[in-house]
């Protein structure tokens, strides 16, 4: 490797603007490969969370605390990223059957296209994209063999113009030369943007023993991956958090996981019974995160810039596939599509000797990306409560993939064992029933992770505080 784990938290540590005696206290354990893998996945799954979990030890330290201790063990984090559970014994559907990589007209090595059809609605899109019956009894091979007249570009587009989600195929050196490469080179990897002028807002008064981010009111309109990861973490620290979801939309299973820690209400945001209790409940916020299509909140009159004005003071955290700039910053996107879009499959399976594209061992853009957030979210906290001011968050899976390729290859990367998670599961009650789910890897010396309520049901609670 390049760099070590400690020099790359040094280095996400001094992006935004914090001294490298913050980190006095971490303690990282651990070396690659954590996980089967060509690429630093266990660099960045502790380092991301290790920026995170030692953001919350400065936000204590400000509010009064004495500082703490937080050891983070590679394989651990890299374990946490994976995001194993079990509800009642069983195991999550995780992929629809149609969802994955498919050989396309061409025959050529980038000659393949990935599609997600999780969401019923774009399973059942893509099929009548490709002229086949929707629903479920529609067969993997009867979507081969209808891929085989498209080129994997065409349909790439099609998919994007008919607002359904597929990626082509992409060598790094081709990703390069997308129009979209640019843009998200040009971005730095954590953004945090002051964006309107407010007083410093108030946080509750902290017991020397509690979380730090006890009192901290988190608003979450996030749904996949990457932004609910985010929402637990600072749950895991003891922030309130209200995960807030539509009522018309669907979700995944692995909402029973991202929910620990959090409340879960229900808004249509627009029915104006819904819209003034939300607006009610922003009123009391510290944070509002956000993981939808960029435009969608905006358009509901709930952007970063609306909200600054609702809510002065606020940190807006916004998340994105491919970054706010570029002919593809509209784009829907999730982790695997990214992975496939950017390069990631195609040098995966070189470097494993496949002839085939291969995935990352994990959804390791969103989970970095969820500890980034995290982090970022803390660090526009410390300057709220500094300088004032309303603060804008912003990062993209596409730029955390550029942050993870800059951290070099490992060229004995598949000499590991896969994952085994026995040892680190930990068993909750929740609304979906007995949850059996990974723990936060991040151990702090005095005041340990913690999911102070179980995970619920979407719809749980009402949409207010108190």
């Amino acid at each position: 490797m390049s760099v070590s784990p400690q020099e790359t938290v040094r280095a996400l540590w001094a992006s935004v603007g914090l001294a490298d005696a913050g980190l006095a206290g971490l303690r990282l354990s651990g070396a690659e490969p954590a996980l089967p893998s060509s690429f630093a996945v266990g660099m960045v799954s502790q380092a991301s969370l290790a920026a995170a979990a030692m953001a919350a030890v400065e936000v204590g330290r400000r509010r009064g605390q004495p500082a703490q201790d937080v050891a983070i063990d590679m394989h651990e984090a890299a374990l946490e990223c994976c995001g194993a559970f079990t509800v009642d014994g069983k195991k999550p559907v995780v992929w629809d059957p149609i969802s994955g990589l498919y050989a396309c007209r061409g025959g050529g090595p980038e000659d393949w296209v990935r599609v997600h059809t999780n969401f019923a609605h774009h399973r059942d899109g893509v099929l009548r994209l490709l002229g086949l019956p929707a629903g479920p009894a529609t067969t993997r091979a009867e979507v081969e063999a209808a891929l085989k007249r498209w080129s994997a570009l065409e349909f790439e587009t099609a998919a994007a113009e008919a607002g359904m989600v597929a990626a082509a195929l992409r060598s790094f050196e081709t990703w390069q030369q997308h129009p979209q490469f640019p843009a998200v080179a040009a971005l730095p990897l954590i953004e945090i943007t002051r964006i309107g002028d407010a007083p410093p807002l108030s946080w509750p008064a902290l017991a020397v023993d509690a979380c730090p981010l006890e009192g901290i009111r988190v608003l979450d309109l996030t749904r996949i991956l990457a932004g609910p990861v985010a929402g637990r973490t600072l749950a895991a620290y003891g922030a309130d958090v209200m995960l807030v979801n539509s009522p018309h939309l669907p979700n995944i299973d692995a909402i029973a996981d991202t929910s620990r820690g959090k409340r879960s209400a229900l808004a249509d945001l627009r029915e104006p019974a819904d819209r003034k209790a939300f607006t009610a409940a922003l009123a009391g916020a510290h944070v509002f995160l956000q993981g939808y299509r960029p435009g969608s909140l905006q358009a509901l009159g709930f952007g970063a810039d609306d909200v600054a004005r609702l809510q002065p003071g606020i940190v807006c955290a916004s998340l994105s596939a491919y970054g706010r700039d570029g002919p593809w910053s509209t784009r829907r996107g999730f982790d695997s599509l990214v992975q496939t879009a950017t390069g990631f499959n195609v040098d995966e399976a070189a470097a494993a000797g496949s002839t085939t594209p291969r995935p990352l061992p994990m959804q390791v853009l969103d989970m970095a990306t969820a500890f980034l957030l995290a982090f970022a979210i803390q660090v526009a906290l410390l300057r709220q409560r500094r300088e004032g001011g309303s603060w804008h968050v912003q990062l993209s899976l596409a730029r955390t993939g550029l942050w993870l390729r800059s951290l070099g290859r490992l060229a004995e990367g598949f000499a590991t064992a896969p994952a085994e998670f026995s040892a680190q599961m930990e068993a909750s009650e929740s609304g979906f029933g007995q949850l059996l789910a990974l723990r936060h890897a991040a151990r702090f010396s005095r005041t340990p992770a913690r999911y102070a309520r179980p995970s619920v049901r979407p719809g749980t609670d009402r949409l207010a505080w108190t």
